[in-house]
């Protein structure tokens, strides 16, 4: 049986939620309707989100980087264990519940701006 993780869930045009996913890849792609992508939060966290998401051209949903990025599609907020992922604590729960409760009006013409690749030199 499979390790359930503590998550907090980001869907667009919703409210964030807490639930358990099984700590499996199948279950994780079916929480973000594809292949994952897992993006660094800086804090022991991680987005877990749909890598093609912006290339389906799944709804805006939330920014992040300070309004750098965007995310497109469902997401959810996991511990970083190093080599695992791990369920998040009481306090990163309160913290992501409240980093992501406004929830945002995104325009596919920002999605498609933000798709792309950046070069940084060495």
């Amino acid at each position: 049986m499979a390790k359930k993780l503590t998550v907090v869930m980001v869907e667009p045009h919703k409210a964030p939620y807490v639930t358990k996913i099984d700590d499996e890849l199948s279950a994780l792609q079916k929480a973000v309707g594809g292949y994952i992508e897992v993006v660094g939060n800086g804090d022991g966290t991680l987005i877990i989100c749909n890598e093609e998401g912006k290339l389906q051209g799944l709804e805006g949903n939330r920014r992040i980087r300070d309004g750098a990025s965007v995310i497109a599609g469902t997401f959810f907020v996991v511990g970083d264990d190093g080599e695992n992922f791990r369920s998040l604590t009481e306090s990163e729960v309160v913290k992501y519940m409240d980093r992501f409760k406004e929830i945002e009006d995104i325009s596919q013409d920002e999605v498609e701006s933000d798709m792309g690749i950046t070069f940084i030199s060495m």
